[in-house]
């Protein structure tokens, strides 16, 4: 099986100026050994998130945190096809940690809450489940608090046809980093392909997070990621993308996209009813009233940080009300 190796899953940049780290076939598994959010710096309790401990927070602007391995080359995906990334595997290493960093979160500057301006650090454990990996296993908050891991990709993304993207801000219609939880083990992830190849990129694993990154940071942790490819011809989505689970299908997209948060929420309705129509046939003013009555869509705030441009949502919708066109 194709792999890229931690030590090559280092770029701070989403472009199509990078080489291909490894060329795989549609279907055709590969890994991506990911990296944590600071590259490795922090590895114990007492590593902070400051530029003494974490160089790479100060090195650039925006910070280089966040390295993604990539890109991969998918044979046969063109300009305006839609890429399918199918998650095989997401298996956390040993160990997360999560932090308090200076000047950042809605309690950054609070004197009601002095504790949590930062910086701190907090070690979780990655302990393995029924399939003897982190994969399904537990993470380790306190002596009293366990809770099963649920390791997602926290940036996926295709090369842009022009320029870069950082692998910190960058967000648009080829991905980036979006932090969304249902990026896991048995989703797949659609992103449009603006250049030959497609040119997947791929890091930030967390092994859990809550309904936000309310203070900027969730369980990071490097990670070995499992993953395969197919292609949808001459076929591109608006926002972020899309995902398909188990049970339903849910569109992406992003305060940065869309303006605000509720702009985005609008946009992520607009886009599924668009979704529904096209692909199930489904009439318009059904798809519309499914979006107020029905009690199994949802709106999904993935990604969440106060008085920051990040705000990834989506609306989500039950497979059982599809029928296909």
């Amino acid at each position: 099986m194709k792999r890229i190796a931690r030590k090559n899953a280092n770029h701070f940049v989403i472009s199509r100026e990078i080489p291909p780290a490894i060329k795989v076939k549609p279907g055709e598994p590969f890994v991506i050994e990911t990296e944590d959010t600071y590259s490795g710096y922090i590895r114990k309790e007492t590593n902070l998130p400051i530029p003494k401990h974490v160089p790479y927070l100060t090195s650039a602007t925006p910070a280089q945190v966040n390295p993604c391995g990539g890109p991969v080359y998918v044979e046969g995906a063109e300009k305006g096809d839609l890429l399918i990334v199918n998650i095989i595997d997401v298996v956390p290493w040993k160990q997360g940690f999560t932090c308090f960093l200076p000047g950042v979160g809605p309690l950054r500057d609070s004197a009601t809450w002095p504790e949590c301006r930062g910086p701190f650090t907090k070690i979780i454990k990655h302990l393995p489940g029924p399939s003897g990996t982190t994969s399904d296993g537990k993470g380790v908050f306190t002596d009293q608090i366990t809770w099963d891991l649920k390791p997602f990709i926290g940036t996926i993304a295709t090369a842009p046809e022009r320029g870069a993207e950082n692998t910190l801000y960058g967000q648009g219609p080829w991905g980036g980093n979006m932090d969304v939880r249902d990026a896991c083990k048995g989703t797949k992830v659609y992103l449009n392909s603006f250049n030959e190849g497609a040119l997947l990129f791929v890091g930030d694993v967390h092994g859990t997070q809550a309904d936000s990154e309310l203070y900027g940071l969730a369980d990071e942790t490097p990670a070995e990621v499992t993953l395969s490819c197919d292609i949808i011809k001459k076929k591109q989505v608006r926002g972020l993308g899309r995902l398909e689970k188990a049970d339903s299908i849910v569109t992406l997209t992003s305060k940065r996209i869309e303006g605000s948060l509720e702009d985005a929420i609008t946009a992520a309705f607009i886009q599924m009813m668009e979704w529904l129509v096209v692909d199930y046939g489904m009439d318009k003013k059904e798809a519309y009233m499914h979006m107020s009555v029905n009690p199994d869509v949802r709106i999904n705030i993935y990604q969440f940080i106060p008085y920051s441009p990040f705000g990834t949502v989506g609306v989500e919708f039950p497979k059982k009300c599809l029928s296909s066109k």
